[in-house]
């Protein structure tokens, strides 16, 4: 299951979004609608369905307990990972810390990424994809080796 595309969400005062028409029946025929929201640096929300968010947190928990690094890292991500699950009206509910962490007011943003989801302040969204937009044009940062060759 991939997940890609933009879509405009709305979140209650509660804390619920809908997950858009498109997505709900895959993820519940791949996951019965049991999904896992994190943090991610970029002050966004990830959500997982919960077997790629399992292969996910496989790969933190091994990760060397001595490096810093990946205390870090687990801390941010596995210490903030909350189990969720679709209700009858495809809905989820985004618990108040994890809302506040990405500044999640009303308007919001779906991104599909692949395997996850990235769920994003409306306003937060434009000024980062502005700005990543002009990181692109002014050719900041390397291109990872293994994407040096693809052609678009």
């Amino acid at each position: 299951m991939h997940f890609r595309g933009i879509n405009n969400i709305a979140v209650d005062a509660k804390g619920r979004m809908a997950m858009p028409a498109r997505y709900r029946e895959r993820l519940l025929e791949s996951c019965g609608g049991r999904l896992v929201v994190t943090v991610d640096q970029d002050h966004c929300l990830l959500v997982y369905p919960l077997p790629e968010w399992e292969i996910i947190e496989e790969k933190l928990i091994s990760l060397p307990s001595l490096n810093k690094q990946s205390r870090l890292l687990q801390r941010l991500l596995i210490g903030h990972a909350t189990d969720l699950e679709m209700d009858g009206q495809g809905r989820i509910l985004l618990p108040a810390m994890l809302r506040e962490y990405a500044g999640l007011k009303k308007k919001a943003v779906l991104i599909g990424q692949g395997k996850k989801l990235e769920i994003w302040d409306e306003e937060t969204w434009v000024q980062s994809q502005e700005e990543w937009v002009a990181a692109v044009q002014a050719d900041e940062g390397d291109l990872p080796a293994s994407l040096e060759d693809l052609s678009l």
